[in-house]
């Protein structure tokens, strides 16, 4: 299936159930790898907008670069009070932002949607000399009992589910192949704690997920709600994770 339309019907669940991202990972991007609120940021595969807010709030422009209509459209009516949000209906390998014209690129939850050598073409050509590129995703803790078990259910009933994350793992061939082996690597604690609508929504927002209609959908929410009700303590359950972040040229 055509990525750009595998969040087709998602953007509810996709605003409601994901994660934000560690704030100690947003101020190593500040503080250590040259990022100011005068820095132009294209952050591509933007969907909803999540991680683009972040950048936002910190005083950055930000070209939020999204193929999916759905998704764009949410970005487009979270983020419009920021004087620096432009949405841009653009790809990876086509985001038809001008030559040389970002400081940054950023890429959230994304990359591994993308085809390697096209989107480092593209960053190529439209990042200014020395520009930074950021590959970020919120990890998942797999020796959670949690996130295992969730695993099992996915693998039972999403036919499409690869793996979290598209099956990106540390530093994985498709991230070395794309900065040629040379990156940096930082990664902070971020535990999420979900109430029941949120545990549901962040089960559903996966591309990977069965939707409403689907077959075996009603049995797959059972077993997702089953694992929610035997973790959850007070109303909530916490799911163990990280928010992690490769960064390197590639100019």
């Amino acid at each position: 299936m055509d990525p750009t339309i595998k969040f087709d019907g998602y953007a509810g669940d996709y605003t409601a159930g994901r994660p934000g991202y560690s704030t100690e990972l947003i101020d190593s991007f500040y503080k250590d790898f040259g990022m100011t609120p005068d820095s132009v940021i294209a952050d591509i595969g933007s969907g909803t907008g999540k991680f683009a807010a972040f950048l936002l709030k910190r005083g950055s422009d930000v070209f939020a670069v999204e193929p999916n209509s759905d998704m764009r459209r949410v970005a487009e009516e979270e983020l419009s009070s920021y004087p620096k949000f432009h949405s841009v209906n653009g790809g990876a390998e086509s985001t038809t932002l001008p030559d040389n014209s970002v400081d940054f690129i950023t890429t959230a939850q994304a990359f591994h949607w993308f085809d390697v050598v096209k989107f480092r073409s593209e960053c190529f050509r439209i990042i200014r000399p020395g520009g930074k590129v950021l590959l970020v995703w919120n990890v998942r803790d797999e020796s959670d009992p949690v996130n295992s078990e969730l695993k099992v259910i996915y693998k039972k009933y999403c036919p499409n589910f690869a793996g979290f994350n598209g099956g990106i793992v540390k530093d994985d061939p498709r991230i070395r192949e794309f900065f040629f082996d040379k990156y940096e690597h930082v990664s902070f604690d971020h535990p999420l704690v979900l109430d029941r609508e949120k545990f549901i929504s962040r089960s559903l927002s996966g591309s990977y997920s069965l939707k409403e209609g689907d077959r075996d959908y009603d049995e797959y929410m059972a077993s997702v709600l089953d694992v929610f009700d035997k973790y959850s303590k007070d109303g909530t359950v916490t799911i163990g994770n990280r928010s992690e972040a490769y960064i390197g040229c590639v100019n």
